[in-house]
């Protein structure tokens, strides 16, 4: 036996995940251009890098669904011409992946121990008594919750979904878990709880690896960090030693210090105002108006109201009382359609699910809302459409390899690009954006930011939903604060601070609790 075979034995060696000068192509494209990653063993290490910048390659390299075509892997001190993933699960390796890949119509039991089953006794009938009462037990060991207990996927939220998933991966005693942006569509009480857990894993010895464009939590998180660029590590730091600015510069190769773009514009006439605005059981009493040019954030935790209050003014929900005036006229939407014709646009937080369609071009998504101007007596004049799409994929600078491109192939930073271009082409004057920088790495957010800020130049006025409190207080004017169903505080940006939009946000002025 070598003296690293008897090392790994041992599990003495002190780095448990290994890629060295990995190369991999498609085709003529080279997503991996000789990247390395060296992983500690019981550490929780982040893997960053802008979309595009080879961390979605890397991460398939490791759970064998592509082959490298140079470099070599090693796990625990074995070297691996290739990885399947039948071969990963035997080597205790296990993903958390963005997209929750579990099967909806089952219940809460039947996914945990799906491939698993607990029967009765020698018989293969299942025993759903025993697997629901054996997931109640896990579930509140590792996360504090109960589910309901005959609850489908389906019918879970979004957080609870990945609290199943991520049981799931445990009931395996992973070694190494990856997460995969994790905390994308969490709000922050239930991303706290999963940063809890990951520490938990830690201290028990599971290592990380953590994949997230959040900086502060890779800040905050993670022991070491590797920054990918074009398909190369650009840099690999122990966290502590490097802040989330320098982190943002090495992925995008500038300085991003003044990453929020300054305005310095003169607010028009009122838009539009809401008055006592009201939704049993979602909201009391909201009042608040919108200027042309202004840049309002609403913010608020998980039901607080703030979300209810946003899908009101588009219709998607019917306030019970209260008025709402655009351009000084009456208006409370009944529906989205109403909305759309009083030039009210919702860029939606699920913009793969509700913004734009995956499966239709560039073109069909930015001219859908507005074809009416495009068409005449029936038929439709392509060339002005096209001509139309081209000026707003270059203005948007949406990167794209024509306006025929299929939206499924963009980043998500320019699938949101393409979800505001549809409302600028239907010419709407009140933008209405639900987490506009959910899930988008740090240079599409700097692009999104100052899109925004050419909305509001134009004369528009802009609602940001959003619980990125630094995203707040940077591009807004001023912030309303939401806590169980009303307005707390009403906030000047250029004058406040994150902690003190976090404190309103949880009813309280002291006791703020942070990430880290």
């Amino acid at each position: 036996m070598t003296v690293t075979e008897q090392a790994t034995k041992a599990g003495s060696v002190p780095y448990i995940l290994r890629f060295d000068g990995v190369v991999k192509r498609f085709g003529g494209a080279q997503a991996l251009a000789g990247a390395s990653l060296a992983v500690k063993r019981g550490t929780v290490h982040g893997l960053v890098g802008q979309n595009g910048a080879g961390k979605s390659t890397l991460i398939k390299l490791l759970a064998g669904l592509h082959t490298p075509d140079e470099g070599r892997i090693e796990i625990e001190g074995r070297v691996y011409d290739r990885l399947t993933p039948h071969l990963c699960e035997e080597l205790g390796i296990h993903f958390i992946h963005q997209d929750r890949l579990l099967v909806p119509t089952f219940t809460v039991g039947e996914s945990l121990f799906l491939g698993r089953e607990i029967c009765l006794g020698k018989t293969p009938l299942l025993d759903r008594g025993s697997m629901q009462r054996r997931a109640a037990e896990l579930l509140a060991n590792y996360f504090g919750v109960d589910l309901p207990k005959n609850a489908l996927i389906s019918e879970l939220s979004t957080a609870e979904r990945q609290i199943v998933q991520i049981t799931r991966a445990l009931l395996h005693k992973p070694k190494i878990l990856v997460f995969d942006e994790p905390t994308a569509a969490l709000v922050r009480q239930e991303a706290e709880i999963l940063f809890r857990l990951i520490r938990r894993l830690r201290s028990e010895g599971v290592t990380i690896v953590y994949i997230s464009h959040y900086l502060a939590e890779i800040e905050a998180l993670c022991d070491d960090v590797t920054v990918l660029r074009n398909g190369v590590d650009v840099a690999s730091l122990r966290a502590s030693e490097i802040s989330a600015g320098k982190i943002a510069s090495l992925m995008v190769e500038r300085d991003i210090a003044d990453m929020f773009p300054k305005r310095k514009i003169e607010l028009g006439r009122e838009i539009l105002k809401v008055k006592n605005l009201s939704a049993t059981g979602s909201f009391h009493d909201v009042s608040f108006s919108l200027h042309r040019g202004e840049i309002l954030g609403i913010t608020g935790l998980l039901g607080s109201g703030a979300k209810d209050l946003v899908r009101t003014l588009f219709g998607l929900q019917t306030a019970t009382s209260g008025a709402i005036d655009v351009d000084a006229h009456g208006l409370k939407p009944r529906n989205p359609v109403e909305a759309v014709d009083r030039q009210i646009a919702l860029v939606p937080e699920d913009r793969r699910g509700h913004g734009v369609g995956l499966e239709l071009s560039v073109r069909e998504n930015i001219t859908l809302s507005s074809l009416g101007r495009y068409t005449r007596f029936g038929f439709l004049n392509r060339k002005r459409e096209g001509a139309d799409t081209d000026e707003l994929i270059k203005r948007l600078q949406i990167k794209t390899a024509g306006r025929e491109a299929l939206v499924r192939t963009l980043s998500g930073g320019n699938q949101q690009k393409v979800a505001i271009a549809k409302w600028l082409s239907r010419r709407s004057e009140i933008y209405l954006l639900d987490e506009p920088t959910v899930g988008v790495d740090i240079g599409s957010k700097v692009e999104i930011y100052s899109l925004i800020g050419e909305l509001a130049a134009r004369g528009a006025g802009v609602i940001v939903l959003s619980s990125d409190l630094q995203e707040l207080v940077g591009i807004t004017d001023k912030i309303l604060v939401l806590f169980r169903g009303r307005v707390t505080r009403e906030l000047i940006s250029s004058e406040t601070t994150t902690d003190e939009v976090l404190s309103a946000s949880t009813g309280t002025l002291e006791g703020l609790r942070h990430v880290g």
